[in-house]
């Protein structure tokens, strides 16, 4: 079995799950999924149109859908729609997203050893590479991106492990690392690159993406060494983690003369080409 978390994270979206010791498996929020995938910001209402039309069409994905407590980002436990994961793919399969491909590769990992009865991981990481190249990545850009990936992944077990157990504290702490290390909040970042509902990190430029993963990877190691537990342990960390990187980023656009956090996407890269320093 995989590890006892209640949350697990998929990027920089919490995602919260129940173990069921009798079925020996994972059960999902549908919710947060969806959150995931749709990219909507009312995802609720999201999945109840889309429940509603999938019965409409005779689907048998119902009879997949349960309900369990989860906790809330009140610290309140509610009924929540909830799937296992052959129920969860059967979701991916509704909807178009083009974080579909990644989000099945991060469920093989959380969510089921047999995966690949069901999946192939291997499979998945290449339509995911495709699916960046496609939108114009270079190969050197996807490495990295998958780096980021990892090095996310570990610091959020981290603090799974270690006290974060709210949706909510997740959002912050990451969002002090990108303030403390990019000078922006992940808002703020978001609105400099034009960008709405996207994943920031899938229109970063390579050297967003490397300050990004040093500041996080900086911050697990202070909270290792420190052994931070808790929110406000991990608060700590997070600053000391995020400003190793944004004294880093200073450092280079003092030699280079170039802002490193700057308005391109993968839309538009020529916005962030050779901004210079005011």
């Amino acid at each position: 079995m995989e590890t006892n978390k209640l949350i697990v994270i998929f990027e920089e979206q919490p995602v919260r799950r129940s173990w069921d010791g009798k079925k020996e498996k994972w059960y999902f929020s549908v919710v947060d999924v969806v959150g995931v995938l749709a990219q909507n910001d009312r995802p609720r209402k999201y999945w109840d149109d889309l429940k509603r039309k999938l019965k409409q069409e005779g689907s048998e994905l119902s009879d997949k859908i349960g309900q369990l407590k989860l906790m809330s980002s009140d610290g309140k436990k509610y009924l929540t729609d909830v799937a296992d994961v052959e129920g969860i793919l059967r979701i991916i399969q509704s909807i178009p997203s083009l974080k579909a491909e990644p989000f099945k590769i991060w469920l093989a990992k959380v969510g089921y050893e047999r995966m690949q009865e069901t999946i192939d991981p291997e499979l998945s990481i290449t339509r995911a590479r495709k699916n960046w190249q496609m939108r114009g990545h270079s190969d050197k850009w996807i490495q990295q991106r998958m780096l980021s990936v990892e090095v996310r992944n570990k610091l959020t077990d981290y603090w799974a492990d270690n006290g974060i157990e709210k949706a909510d504290e997740y959002a912050k702490l990451t969002n002090i690392i990108h303030q403390e290390w990019s000078g922006l909040s992940v808002k703020g970042h978001k609105d400099l690159k034009g960008l709405k509902q996207h994943n920031l990190r899938d229109h970063m430029n390579e050297a967003e993406l490397i300050f990004t993963a040093l500041a996080e990877l900086s911050t697990r190691q202070i909270a290792e060494k420190d052994e931070a537990q808790g929110y406000d342990e991990n608060e700590g960390a997070a600053h000391k983690g995020g400003k190793i990187s944004g004294n880093a980023r200073r450092e280079l656009e003092k030699e280079t003369g170039k802002k490193v956090v700057n308005g391109g996407n993968y839309l538009n890269p020529a916005a962030g080409d050779n901004k210079k320093l005011k």
